[in-house]
């Protein structure tokens, strides 16, 4: 099976390569006692890089897996539209 996120992976990849680099940066920022609103900016930043992310997965999981699975029907079906609801949820907290 092939994950719905295959087409992006590279795009994907190259958005958590960049988060990641925020987040080290947030470290050095509190190893260096930077300012606490300078580094709170940046918490901010490396969140909506995550969150872009997380909405680019869904988005391709509701556009691969979901409708492959609404197509097919039955419990497959309900099972993956409990998943995408759990993780939508997930993600507005």
């Amino acid at each position: 099976m092939q994950h719905g996120y295959v087409d992006d992976k590279e795009a994907l990849l190259k958005r958590l390569k960049r988060a990641e680099g925020q987040v080290r940066g947030i470290h050095k920022m509190v190893e260096n006692d930077t300012y606490c609103i300078d580094v709170l900016t940046q918490v901010s930043a490396a969140t909506k890089a995550l969150e872009t992310v997380a909405l680019q997965l869904l988005d391709d999981h509701l556009n691969h897996c979901v409708a492959q699975a609404t197509q097919e029907g039955g419990p497959v079906a309900d099972e993956k539209l409990k998943e995408a609801s759990a993780a939508i949820a997930r993600l507005v907290r």
